[in-house]
């Protein structure tokens, strides 16, 4: 099993950054991707950036440029920058272990004046 702590949402201005943490925790050995997904109100849950243990990574098209994903062992963070009103979703981490999907509980993000 794999537990998986997010901190770091919160509300800011549009234009303004936020930084989001994800830990994990548990069997931690092997975790091959490590990502960010978002869901907004009456939307479905998407993806927002992904990591795997060689450094590859993959954005969604609606944040290239603006936010970049990084990884540390068993920690992932994601950098979001420029923020717009239409990023305000939760934001959820995902780690893929052997095949197996682990989901954190999820952590606001608002952008609004």
């Amino acid at each position: 099993q794999v537990h998986l702590v997010e901190s770091g949402g919160g509300l800011v201005q549009p234009g303004g950054s936020l930084r989001l943490s994800c830990a994990a925790s548990g069997t931690i050995s092997d975790i091959y991707r490590m990502g960010w997904y978002r869901q907004a109100p009456g939307n479905q849950r998407e993806l927002v950036a992904t990591i795997t243990s060689g450094g590859s990574t993959n954005y969604a098209d609606s944040v290239k440029g603006r936010f970049t994903i990084s990884r540390d062992n068993a920690n992932v963070r994601l950098q979001m920058n420029s923020l717009k009103p239409e990023d305000t979703a939760v934001y959820y981490c995902k780690v893929t272990r052997w095949g197996d999907d682990y989901w954190g509980q999820g952590t606001q993000v608002t952008v609004s004046s």
